[in-house]
């Protein structure tokens, strides 16, 4: 195949350590150990896809192996070993998918052939791509070969799981982490290359690949051949032509489209998002894009538009910044939790799109009500008759507010809520209050309500020591639960409407329930032990063993 035929992502690999973007230390890591004769029996990189793995391998193979020596590798012009490892037919550097190749087998003919010095090279390179499928038997095969290789075997192992290789295997190797590469230097490599193939692409349109590419070398340069295919003769991609061919959309649209929200205005919210949809958006990208842009609305005081990995331009950011100061901390917050939930929950819907329609109505409702209710709302009218007929009276314009001259997103959560009901009615005179007059009222109380939790614990780690009223002194256990004593507070507040002390005492105290019942049941044994039906028992049945006692009741005898 020539040159100027192969994807873009073949054709600017890079074939020195000098080409590499974005792992400018590992580079020269690994070339100062050669230079120095200190090179490692292994080699671990790990990473993403297309930080370059395989392409620093086949560079550390032709630095060992390269006629010119690593001084003068080659790059253009290059000598017979260069050539072949460059073109993965070179007879001493063998490479290996163990995605293929994961057996034990596989490995015992590696181990076979690295008996035998390297042919034509200086070293025999074993590369070993996506070594985590190899198996465990595979694994153990190589272990020994691996700690102590002949001087003239190196081998390379690449993975994107790390986590998933024996530590045995790990510390035998010198392990290297390549990293995503940075936004900037994404741009600028791409930028170049664009330039080199008479391309023509805006600035925002190679930042939108950047961002895309999530810091994959790989995945930009697929991204950018498939985008400058696609143009016409002497066409430009720009932004708009970018957005449809990747299936993302203009996030302006979604700063209008949460500015709408706010402003109540649900027509203009789910025309927005259907012009989205259109567009071929999938529901899962528009939530995570939504999150994001969340995330932008909380944080923009702290950001710098350098900092947002391209995903917001001039506009956008000073867009957000000015809409950001009208909005309050607890309605973002907010707005993310119902935002996580809905994606999981249209993984179970079989209409996703109405389910995001929905998802929009819910936010704008939500914060039409929160917002009416932390202005109008009175305390002593709770009925639902009282909040429907107040709804219906009110203008929708008096309820949801006008996002220029009030403070946007006035959004209680819950805990906020359920305060301002529970204050009236503890304090209310007509509350019927419970009485708890000793330990065993306490434990029934519990059972009632259904604490099964505090009950278990009253039962099994409690040792009372004295119970008075609004007053409990517990000896100290280690086995308490570590939120018993505020639990039982605040329930034993919600029951009663006073306010209990919960005090641990260094007195032993009496023992627990359970405790009284095992001492109980243990006496109840002894004592049928030592009587004569036991006795008579044992003489016809040597090796019985008496387990459990049981009164019963029905029965007149004493």
């Amino acid at each position: 195949m020539e040159n100027n035929k192969k994807v873009l992502a073949l054709k600017y690999r890079p074939q020195i350590f000098e080409d590499l973007i974005g792992q400018d230390i590992i580079a020269e890591t690994i070339s100062n150990s050669i230079k120095a004769k200190k090179s490692p029996n292994a080699y671990l990189f790990t990473g993403i896809r297309g930080v370059g793995k395989t392409t620093i391998a086949r560079i550390v193979a032709k630095a060992l192996n390269c006629n010119n020596g690593i001084e003068n590798l080659c790059k253009e012009n290059m000598c017979e070993n260069c050539s072949a490892i460059s073109n993965s037919n070179h007879i001493d550097v063998l490479e290996m998918d163990a995605a293929s190749k994961t057996g034990v087998d596989d490995v015992r003919d590696l181990i076979e052939f690295s008996r035998y010095g390297p042919t034509s090279a200086r070293y025999k390179i074993f590369i070993v791509d996506e070594v985590h499928q190899m198996s465990k038997a595979a694994f153990n095969a190589l272990l020994k070969t691996l700690e102590e290789p002949p001087e003239y075997l190196k081998f390379i192992f690449a993975t994107t799981e790390i986590k998933k290789l024996p530590i045995t295997v790990v510390s035998r190797c010198q392990r290297f982490d390549l990293s995503r590469v940075k936004s900037n230097e994404l741009f600028e490599f791409i930028k170049k290359i664009s330039k080199k193939e008479n391309g023509k692409a805006s600035d925002d349109a190679l930042k939108l690949i950047s961002k895309i590419s999530e810091g994959s070398v790989r995945d930009a340069l697929s991204l950018l051949d498939r985008a400058l295919i696609s143009l016409e003769k002497d066409s430009e991609l720009d932004l708009a032509k970018a957005q449809k061919i990747f299936g993302c959309f203009d996030k302006s649209n979604l700063i209008e489209l949460f500015k709408n929200i706010f402003m109540g205005e649900e027509k203009k919210v789910i025309d927005i998002y259907r012009s989205i949809y259109d567009q071929g958006i999938e529901p899962k990208v528009f939530l995570n894009d939504f999150l994001e842009l969340l995330y932008y609305f909380k944080n923009i005081s702290y950001l710098k538009i350098d900092s947002t990995n391209f995903t917001l331009n001039d506009a956008e950011f000073k867009s957000i910044n000015d809409l950001a100061n009208e909005i309050s901390n607890e309605t973002l917050l907010l707005f993310w939790q119902f935002t996580i939930k809905t994606l999981g929950e249209i993984e179970i819907v079989s209409n996703q799109n109405i389910a995001m329609e929905m998802f929009l109505i819910r936010l704008i409702h939500l914060k039409g009500i929160s917002s009416f209710k932390s202005e109008n709302f009175d305390d002593n009218k709770l009925g639902k008759d009282y909040l429907s007929k107040e709804l219906d009276n009110k203008n929708n314009d008096d309820i949801l507010f006008d996002i220029k001259n009030k403070t946007v997103g006035q959004i209680k959560n819950i805990v906020q809520e359920k305060k301002q009901t529970e204050k009236p009615i503890s304090e209310s005179s007509n509350q019927t209050k419970l009485v708890i007059e000793n330990f065993e009222d306490l434990i029934s109380l519990c059972a009632s309500k259904k604490e099964i939790k505090l009950k278990h614990e009253l039962e099994t780690n409690i040792n009372l020591v004295s119970f008075e009223k609004n007053r409990i002194e517990i000896s100290f256990n280690d086995r308490l639960d570590k939120e018993f004593i505020k639990n039982l507070s605040t329930k034993l507040f919600e029951w009663t409407n006073d306010r209990w002390i919960i005090s641990l005492s260094q007195k032993s105290g009496e023992p627990s329930k359970k405790e009284k019942e095992i001492i109980l049941k243990n006496k109840l044994l002894e004592t049928v032990k030592n009587g004569n039906i036991y006795k008579k028992v044992l003489e016809v049945f040597p090796d019985a063993e008496l387990i459990d006692v049981e009164k019963n009741l029905d029965s007149n005898d004493d």
